[in-house]
C-alpha cells in the first residue's frame, strides 16, 4: 500500500457551475486523466470519500447556514453569490467534499496512509462560517481540523494554505484560537482583499495567524526564500502535531485569474519544506486539499509534481 492517499469521486463532476465559469468539472476530469497517464498513478492508495456527517459541518458552520445551503438547492436557485454557482446536487457534493477531508484524517491517524491528497470540488478556503462565497460552500480545510481536536485530540495544527487568493474563511474560523495556526501566502491586491501582513489573530489566537501578502509577479524563488526563511521558521516555533495544506495552484505562471509567476517545479519545492516539517514535527501526518488551479494543464501538472514528492 502507498504511503500516499488519494481521494477523488465521479460525483465531484456532478457539481454544475454553468458555461464559463473557471470552477467547473473538467478541472477533475483533466487532472485524474493525466494522472493516470504517469507512472505515480499506481503508486497512490485510491481511497473513496464518504459524505461528511453533518455534525462535522456544524462544528465551523452554524446549523441554519447548512440549512440555508440545502434549501438553496433543493428550491432551484443558481447563485448563492455573484461568484458562487450552485445546483440542484451542490449540497450532496459540498458533503462529499468535507467527506473527503474527513476520511483523510481517519486514514492518516490510523497508518493506512502517512499523507492525503483530497481531489475534490467545490473547495472550501472562501466559505465563512455563515457566508458562502469564492466558488466556496463548506470550509474543507476547517472541517478537517476541527475534526482532529475534536476526534482524535490533536492539540496543534498548522494549516498552510498557498492559494492565490487569501484563504479569509479559514483564517476566522480561528482567529481567536491558538491551537490552529493558519499560515497564507497570497497576491496582494486580489480577490478577497483580506490576508493582510497586521492580521494576526486576536485574543488567545492573537500570534497564530501569518500572512504574506505578496505582490503581482512573485516566482518560484521568491515563494520559497518566503518558505523557508519565514514560514519554516514559525512553523517550527509552533511545532504542530498535524500539517494541512489549502493546495490551491492558481499562483501558477499561466492560471487565468491571478498574475503570480509560480511553476510546477515551484510548487514541488513549496511541498518539499512542508512535508520535511511534518516529518519533523508530525510524523510525516499531512493533508493537502485541493483549492484553486483554473488552467486545466497547469492545475494537472502542479498536482502530479506535488504528489511526487509527498511519495518520496
Amino acid at each position: 500500500m502507498s504511503k500516499v492517499g488519494f481521494y477523488f469521486h465521479d460525483d465531484y463532476l456532478k457539481h454544475k457551475t454553468g458555461p464559463g465559469h473557471p470552477e467547473r468539472p473538467e478541472r477533475l476530469q483533466h487532472l485524474t486523466r493525466h494522472l493516470e497517464e504517469t507512472d505515480i498513478f499506481a503508486e497512490l492508495t485510491h481511497l473513496s470519500p464518504k459524505i461528511c456527517d453533518i455534525n462535522r459541518i456544524k462544528q465551523v458552520h452554524p446549523e441554519n447556514y447548512v440549512e440555508n445551503i440545502q434549501n438553496a438547492c433543493k428550491n432551484g436557485s443558481h447563485y448563492l453569490d455573484s461568484d458562487t454557482v450552485i445546483c440542484a446536487d451542490s449540497y450532496e457534493i459540498a458533503l462529499l467534499a468535507a467527506g473527503a477531508s474527513v476520511d483523510a484524517c481517519d486514514a492518516v491517524m490510523g497508518g493506512k496512509v502517512e499523507s492525503a491528497f483530497c481531489s475534490i470540488r467545490p473547495p472550501g478556503h472562501h466559505a465563512e462560517p455563515a457566508r458562502a462565497m469564492g466558488f466556496c460552500l463548506f470550509n474543507n480545510v476547517a472541517i478537517a481540523a476541527k475534526y482532529l481536536q475534536t476526534h482524535h485530540s490533536i492539540k496543534k495544527i498548522c494549516i498552510i494554505d498557498w492559494d492565490v487568493h487569501h484563504g479569509n474563511g479559514t483564517q476566522n474560523a480561528f482567529y481567536d484560537d491558538p491551537t490552529v495556526f493558519y499560515i497564507s501566502i497570497h497576491q496582494h491586491p486580489l480577490y478577497p482583499g483580506t490576508g493582510l501582513a497586521e492580521e494576526k489573530g486576536q485574543g488567545n489566537g492573537e500570534g497564530a495567524t501569518l500572512n504574506f501578502p505578496s505582490p503581482a509577479g512573485f516566482n518560484d524563488k521568491e515563494y520559497l526564500q518566503i518558505f523557508e526563511n519565514d514560514i519554516a521558521p514559525a512553523v517550527r516555533k509552533f511545532s504542530p502535531e498535524f500539517m494541512l495544506i489549502s493546495a490551491g495552484f492558481d499562483a501558477h505562471l499561466n492560471d487565468p485569474l491571478a498574475n503570480m509567476n509560480v511553476t510546477e517545479e515551484g510548487f514541488a519545492s513549496m511541498t518539499k519544506v512542508v512535508r520535511d516539517l511534518s516529518k519533523e514535527f508530525c510524523n510525516g501526518r499531512m493533508i493537502s486539499i485541493l483549492e484553486g488551479g483554473y488552467d486545466l494543464q497547469a492545475l494537472s501538472q502542479s498536482v502530479e509534481h506535488h504528489l511526487r514528492v509527498l511519495l518520496k
